[in-house]
């Protein structure tokens, strides 16, 4: 019975071994094709990526300049709209949370170094009345800081000027910024923050505003116009505020004084020396009145009865 079997057991083998291996050049085809395609794929894929890249190489982003722009706790709302403009003006700027005032301002260089920034604006309030505004190219400097004063923001002033949101602005400077060192340092720190550069992703290819710097009374007096369609005049558009300058570092908010400004008051001197001024005022009045009373006479002059003696009334009857 075994020899009956064992014919019939080989030719299912032999069945088997042709089956499992003509299976398995099918497979094997299957995935060698398989893996043609996939590779072909993504040659094509990379053709295509690298078509696009020199499509785009002609309007290449090359000026990457970023500016942070936030402030510390306790500014007052007007301060905080006029952060809010500064960071609508600016397309190419970055924002982030409120910093502590106790925070040192070496750890700003840190925040713009993870949000990628090369730029800061750091607002600053001080006994909720004063803002100072720092202004650095992080991280190596040179940074100033700045007293704002005279801050009139886009919804307080409602001028008629308009221009397109993340449309590249023309800065202009007057000739001072060219006759003293440290003002030729803060005329190219404000291009640097203030220009939007070329080509930003977020910016409009084209020019619609005018940011006016002007250095008048030891302070720098900022403006924003709209160029209208003729291109021969403007319109103020707003916000508009005053820097004046308190002092010029080598460092990204640290480092060597560079320049001071020894013409500056402090806000808290400035006050002082108003309440003196009404001091005094109120002194030199009260003195004035007190002076003049003791220069009025306590009585009058001594009239002598003999002069009324010939003087009779006449009565209006007899006549």
């Amino acid at each position: 019975m075994h020899t009956n079997q064992t014919p019939h057991l080989k030719t299912l083998t032999s069945i088997l071994t042709v089956t499992v291996s003509a299976n398995f050049s099918e497979y094997t085809t299957s995935n060698r094709d398989f893996k043609m395609g996939k590779r072909q794929r993504n040659e094509s894929v990379t053709e295509e990526i690298h078509v696009s890249g020199n499509e785009n190489k002609k309007i290449k982003w090359i000026n990457k300049q970023r500016v942070l722009i936030f402030a510390s706790r306790g500014i007052s709302f007007r301060d905080r709209h006029l952060m809010n403009n500064l960071r609508t003006l600016l397309p190419h700027s970055k924002s982030d949370s409120k910093m502590d005032k106790k925070t040192p301002l070496l750890m700003i260089n840190e925040i713009c170094e993870m949000k990628n920034c090369n730029n800061c604006i750091y607002f600053e309030n001080k006994k909720h009345k004063d803002l100072y505004m720092w202004i650095s190219r992080v991280p190596n400097g040179p940074s100033a800081k700045f007293l704002i004063e005279n801050v009139h923001t886009m919804e307080e002033l409602k001028l008629t000027g308009n221009c397109l949101k993340a449309s590249r602005p023309i800065l202009t400077f007057d000739d001072s910024f060219e006759a003293t060192p440290h003002l030729a340092v803060l005329k190219e720190t404000l291009i640097q923050i203030f220009g939007t550069p070329n080509h930003h992703p977020k910016s409009q290819p084209f020019f619609d505003h005018v940011f006016n710097f002007k250095f008048l009374d030891n302070r720098i007096w900022f403006r924003n116009y709209q160029i209208e369609d003729d291109g021969t005049s403007l319109v103020e558009i707003g916000p508009r505020f005053t820097m004046n300058l308190i002092k010029i570092f080598d460092g990204s908010f640290c480092g060597s004084v560079l320049y001071t400004n020894t013409s500056y008051v402090t806000p808290s001197m400035h006050r002082k020396n108003l309440k003196l001024d009404a001091i005094n005022r109120y002194q030199n009045k009260f003195n004035d009145k007190k002076l003049l009373a003791m220069r009025r006479p306590k009585q009058s002059y001594p009239v002598d009865p003999a002069e009324e003696v010939f003087e009779t009334e006449v009565d209006d009857k007899e006549l």
